[in-house]
């Protein structure tokens, strides 16, 4: 599954409103620069991030946006959602009774690649953009990483 840039500047967006907001509205402008997004882009998420519940706008002069709800009871998945970026990784359309192969069937490895999807989007319910801001998400692969780093710098002449 690979996660377009749809997905991901929506987390990024989200997760600096997040951090940056202090209760007050952030302006996508300051969100475009700080995270190096086309305003334009931006715009359009947040028009679908503010129809998806997950966001209000403010008008006027002072204006932009903030969260509709805390970032601890804002979830990545909702986030994701809301931006319409499917969480599969099949190539089946969701709900179809037809495979994705060309007799419409399902592939013998269909079942690992949904359950695949269903775990991934497990976990970016489990992750919240508190998690992300306060940096709680490496977990068990920061342990895996460190470790890899490690025998490398063991193993070098």
């Amino acid at each position: 599954m690979k996660l377009s840039t749809k997905g991901r500047y929506a987390v990024m967006a989200m997760a600096d409103l997040a951090s940056h907001s202090s209760g007050k509205p952030i302006s996508l402008a300051g969100i475009a620069e700080r995270q190096g997004i086309s305003l334009s882009y931006l715009e359009q998420l947040f028009g679908k991030l503010r129809k998806g519940g997950l966001v209000k706008s403010v008008r006027g002069p002072g204006g932009g946006y903030l969260l509709s709800h805390t970032a601890d009871e804002t979830r990545v998945s909702d986030v994701i959602l809301a931006v319409d970026e499917p969480i599969k990784a099949t190539r089946c359309q969701p709900g179809s009774p037809f495979g994705c192969r060309f007799d419409k069937g399902r592939c013998l490895t269909h079942d690992l690649w949904e359950e695949l999807g269903n775990q991934i989007y497990l976990f970016l319910s489990s992750v919240t953009l508190a998690d992300v801001c306060q940096r709680r998400v490496l977990g068990a692969s920061g342990l895996f990483h460190g470790v890899m780093e490690r025998q490398q710098v063991a193993s070098a002449p």
